[in-house]
């Protein structure tokens, strides 16, 4: 008999308000997800170093200033820590973020092409 567990968020810009998970907008919810895989990787790397880190969408359902945070956050890991960060992402605004970008223009369902721009 397991007891699920619940999450609970403190909203610093409420002044701390405890609130529930289900209660977070979309672009709460990635980034609240994207620090608990930080955290996680930080912790899985006390005997393991992790060098690369694979972020798969959830950009788009974010604000500008909290895509700019969340931007700043992963450089700032990227050059403190040294590891790789891949972003799989559509959303327009990253393209002028992100120096590396490998491209993916489908063709047909058979046929893409890949490009690397720097």
């Amino acid at each position: 008999n397991s007891k699920e567990m619940d999450l609970q968020i403190a909203d610093k810009h409420f002044f701390g308000e405890i609130r529930n998970i289900n209660s977070l907008s979309g672009g709460e919810t990635f980034l609240v997800s994207l620090a608990l895989a930080l955290g996680l990787s930080d912790l899985a790397s006390k005997n393991t170093p992790i060098r690369s880190l694979f972020i798969d969408e959830g950009f788009g359902t974010l604000d500008p200033e909290s895509l700019n945070n969340a931007l700043d956050t992963l450089e700032l890991l990227r050059q403190s820590q040294n590891r790789q960060i891949g972003i799989i992402s559509h959303v327009e605004e990253l393209k002028k973020r992100i120096t590396t970008q490998i491209q993916v223009t489908k063709y047909s369902p058979e046929f893409s092409k890949i490009t690397i721009v720097n």
